[in-house]
């Protein structure tokens, strides 16, 4: 069995996922040894806005930010990047247009005139 577990994201309430989210800071903030009053501070915010933030409530996005930074969890942004996927298609059709053979030095004609 692997090791990520498995959460159907797309059943669970807004709530609920404040909650996980918010689990997931308490949690990482205990492993560090770290009180709110260290982790508020060095995020620049209030304990109480990070106590809400432990609790699921609402806090804005960058002072989500602002903790993963100080907790050095800024790892699970990495879910947020956007990849190019080219389709085999696209591809096959662009390795199509490359030149397969060089056409060797172009010869240039002299063409002056003898007037």
């Amino acid at each position: 069995m692997n090791d990520k577990s498995y959460n159907n994201w797309h059943a669970m309430s807004d709530k609920s996922l404040t909650q996980t989210i918010g689990t997931f800071i308490k949690h990482h903030r205990l492993q560090q040894n770290k009180s709110q009053a260290e982790v508020a501070e060095a995020a620049n915010i209030s304990r109480s806005t990070l106590s809400l933030l432990e609790r699921g409530e609402t806090v804005t996005i960058a002072t989500l930010i602002q903790v993963l930074r100080v907790l050095q969890l800024l790892y699970v942004m990495d879910g947020f990047q956007v990849q190019k996927i080219v389709s085999p298609i696209a591809l096959a059709k662009l390795e199509q247009e490359q030149r397969k053979r060089s056409s060797g030095e172009k010869k240039t004609e002299n063409n002056k005139s003898d007037w």
